[in-house]
């Protein structure tokens, strides 16, 4: 079911241009705007979500990165999504935001499973990964491939075959080069320290059978994720709205 647009309103507080791109993305995927489908102008956009012009073509330039629109200049902006038959495409059509939006629907889930099913062995590879993260002394391009290995081994922890092949596919889709485009610009070596540290405490409640701490850590690391892949961009700037 396509989501409601809108209403427009001057009243409107809290709008961020995250926000923004967030309903507008959501329309496009589910067809309420079409492929090659012109959107609506800026100001249009801009009063019926009431932020400014500036944060409408800072969503569109967002939109454009992830491959749902192309804007024309003096045209204006269409939608350059469509869906695809053919599955070995995914990769390279899936953005990093759809990809981490299918972690959040499914890691909690391996977490769950993981602490039930879990075994020494299944554990130490979890522990073998998060050394690998730790060992990387900031090099975006080594974080990223432990970090992968760490998830992976948490999906090894659930004992469920086709979710450790469904996750599979998710790490095909992190090696994609949209994927390696965003580490450069996310994994600064803060960044790293803060992920490791998730990653340690995450593997610990695992590895203490503490459901509740872990199904809360997995879900504040993944949307920490998404957030931080959402705010990369310069142009995303609460001065723009």
């Amino acid at each position: 079911m396509a989501i409601p647009k809108l209403k427009t309103s001057s009243n409107r507080v809290g709008v961020t241009t995250s926000n923004v791109a967030v309903q507008l993305r959501r329309r496009i995927l589910e067809g309420e705007y079409a492929y090659e489908e012109r959107l609506p102008a800026e100001r249009n956009l801009a009063g019926e979500f009431g932020v400014s012009r500036g944060t409408i073509r800072s969503v569109l330039e967002l939109l454009e990165e992830q491959h749902l629109v192309v804007r024309m200049i003096g045209s204006g902006t269409y939608v350059s999504h469509k869906e695809i038959t053919n599955q070995q495409e995914i990769s390279s059509i899936t953005s990093p935001i759809e990809m981490v939006e299918v972690r959040i629907a499914i890691e909690p889930q391996m977490v769950r499973l993981a602490i039930a099913n879990a075994s020494h062995r299944d554990l130490d590879e979890m522990r073998q990964a998060i050394l690998q993260c730790e060992d990387c002394n900031g090099d975006s391009e080594k974080f990223a491939r432990a970090d992968t290995a760490f998830h992976m081994a948490l999906a090894h922890c659930s004992r469920n075959k086709l979710l450790s092949w469904v996750y599979e596919r998710i790490s095909e889709v992190r090696r994609h080069s949209q994927w390696r485009m965003m580490k450069a610009k996310i994994l600064s070596p803060e960044q790293i320290d803060l992920y490791n540290s998730q990653h340690r405490a995450l593997y610990e409640a695992i590895e203490a059978r503490d459901t509740a701490t872990a199904t809360k850590m997995i879900k504040d690391h993944l949307f920490g994720v998404q957030n931080d892949l959402l705010e990369t961009h310069d142009y995303l700037n609460p001065t723009n709205s």
